[in-house]
């Protein structure tokens, strides 16, 4: 992990696919940051609004949400500003008229109390690009508060990954990412409708219908089948060997042998002369029928050797393979360092670490850091300054506490 100064933003080109669109973000959490992150990494100007006076609280999440802020908030500016009064609505409403797109992820009905539902906002910006991410699509479960782990258990999400009679959550906020993702496919889908028609329209992504798009395969396999698919870690595997193995030095590694030349390959790089020679194993057929010995014979190998001399052999032979790592080991791998995938990204208490960017290319476009997640109110001032506000407009909204700045 880099511990240094975080490096200039390199000089990127200002043609990014999303360049001119300004966005309003009234994402929190990971969902609604998620989709502002993907259009603030192409290009977007995004404007963060956050509550006054200490901003989102993702600022001070500790343990698993210490990361959140920091990664979802890259290449945005912040408003931070108290929506309870009628000054700071009124600022919304002008930051409303002068943008392209509109993104909120609270909770039922709230932005509607507040006065800034689709009907609102459509009638100060008719067209405005507005995008709802919600738990659920309109219909009887629309009115429910949700979270990624709740739909993750109702959408058999949970079922699929544990072990039958332990649902399991997915190591990530797998659903808030993917409805961010097509809450940010709808939003440029329907920047792009605007072209021709000059008018916005109302997105809405879900997570439940997310999740439901997640397990789609499984339901599948259920109407072909006409069985109840088992979890994941208790299915059968299409092939004989497609499992973890433990390495001399403790580390595991994942094999996956999903052909008849594969198992060649395999024993060959191995010098496994007995297995390749025993004809009973050369089809996968015959490799499943004797399996439990098969795996047994692999397992006991392949403990007299380090993980880094099997994944060297794998990687001559050619063989699907994966070594089983923790997020942090990440930092250091050499695939995503050499292809630029990480960028350097400061921490709030100032350090550096790099982090991965938007899994995307497009041309030549670089789709990089142009700023640092944003202090409380950062870029505040020169964007209402954008809006028509001059400084003495500017420092009363501070001096009322209507708005936040970053003190000098």
């Amino acid at each position: 992990m880099n511990t240094e100064e975080p490096s200039p933003p390199q000089n990127l080109p200002q043609d990014l696919p999303l360049s001119g669109i300004r966005v309003i973000e009234l994402g929190h959490v990971v969902l609604g940051s998620s989709c502002g992150l993907i259009l603030a990494d192409m290009g977007a100007e995004v404007i963060k609004v956050e509550k006054a006076p200490d901003g989102d609280d993702t600022r001070r999440y500790s343990g698993f949400g210490s990361g959140l802020f920091h990664y979802f908030n890259r290449n945005k500016k912040s408003l931070t500003i108290n929506l309870k009064e009628d000054d700071g609505k009124a600022v919304l409403r002008k930051a409303i008229q002068g943008a392209d797109v509109f993104i909120e992820n609270f909770g039922p009905r709230t932005v509607e109390r507040l006065g800034f539902g689709y009907e609102d906002c459509a009638a100060l910006n008719p067209g405005l690009v507005y995008c709802s991410l919600k738990g659920f699509m309109p219909g009887p479960y629309e009115n429910r508060p949700s979270l990624d782990n709740l739909v993750q258990m109702m959408g058999g999400l949970a079922y699929m990954t544990g072990p039958a009679g332990r649902p399991l959550r997915a190591g990530a906020s797998v659903t808030d990412i993917l409805a961010g993702t097509f809450g940010a496919l709808g939003i440029i889908t329907a920047l792009y409708e605007r072209r021709a028609t000059g008018k916005g329209q109302n997105v809405v992504a879900s997570l439940f219908e997310s999740t439901a798009y997640l397990v789609a395969q499984h339901m599948s396999a259920a109407a072909v089948t006409g069985e109840d698919p088992p979890p994941m870690p208790e299915g059968e595997n299409p092939w004989a060997i497609y499992d973890l193995f433990a390495s001399a030095d403790g580390d595991q590694i994942c094999i996956g042998v999903v052909s008849d030349r594969h198992w060649q390959q395999l024993c060959e790089v191995f010098e496994w002369t007995d297995l390749r020679r025993s004809s009973e194993f050369d089809t996968n057929d015959g490799r499943k029928q004797n399996r439990e010995y098969l795996l047994e014979q692999i397992q006991d190998r392949l403990a007299n050797l380090s993980c880094a001399e099997i994944n060297a052999r794998c990687e001559e032979a050619g063989l699907p393979f994966a070594p089983v790592r923790k997020p942090q080991d990440l930092f250091e791998d050499p695939h995503l360092l050499n292809s630029g995938g990480l960028l350097d990204t400061r921490l709030a208490d100032g350090r550096t670490v790099k982090l991965p960017r938007l899994p995307l290319r497009m041309g030549d476009h670089e789709f990089g850091m142009r700023l640092q997640a944003p202090a409380v109110g950062e870029g505040a001032r020169d964007y209402l300054a954008a809006l028509g506000y001059d400084n003495t407009e500017i420092d009363r909204l501070v001096s009322d506490h209507t708005i936040v700045v970053p003190e000098d």
